[in-house]
């Protein structure tokens, strides 16, 4: 964004600022990319304890877990910062997930799988809404008040600027009922 174009925008309620900043970039995108970051980094190193019994996923690619979960959080937060980068994030993000299957227990259990998976295909579509250009050249609608508005060089009246067509039929002119009206 350039400076011109900040300075062109008028500063949000104090309410809206979260809600203005979520919809200039792909937020939902980025949430997604990050929550499955965290599983695949997660379940190799973690353990999960049930009573007495200790259930841990320890696997040889412990490392390369814990580098596709980092890259995904991080993929996600530039999905948040710097939106311009999104296509590129949103595919290495759909790579990542592919790739997390055969690394980092099939994906993080599945989980992490799916949603980073969900937030790279969010981020590679996501598009900014356009911004609208106050223009002021805009055209003018005039109101139609039922009487002609003026009468053009050659004579036919024009009603809001479209030629009165309430005088007589023509060679190809349609009647009402689809057909066309002989002349003579």
């Amino acid at each position: 964004m350039s400076a011109e174009t900040l300075a062109s925008r008028e500063v949000p309620k104090k309410e809206n600022r979260f809600k203005v900043w979520r919809q200039t970039r792909p937020f939902w995108a980025g949430l997604f990319t990050m929550l499955g970051g965290v599983p695949i980094a997660y379940l190799p190193y973690g353990d999960l304890r049930l009573g007495n019994v200790t259930l841990t996923m320890a696997t040889t690619a412990g490392a390369g877990a814990l580098i596709i979960g980092v890259l995904l959080i991080t993929l996600g937060l530039t999905m948040w910062f710097q939106p311009l980068v999104r296509v590129f994030a949103g595919i290495a993000a759909i790579v990542l997930a592919l790739v997390s299957i055969p690394v980092s227990n099939f994906g993080g259990l599945v989980v992490g799988f799916l949603l980073a998976l969900i937030g790279g295909a969010l981020s590679a579509s996501w598009a900014p809404a356009p911004e609208k250009e106050e223009t002021e050249d805009e055209p003018v609608e005039a109101e139609y008040d039922g009487e002609p508005a003026h009468a053009d060089e050659t004579g036919t009246v024009m009603t809001a600027g479209v030629p009165d067509q309430r005088d007589g039929a023509t060679e190809t002119s349609i009647d009402a009922k689809g057909g066309r009206n002989s002349a003579g």
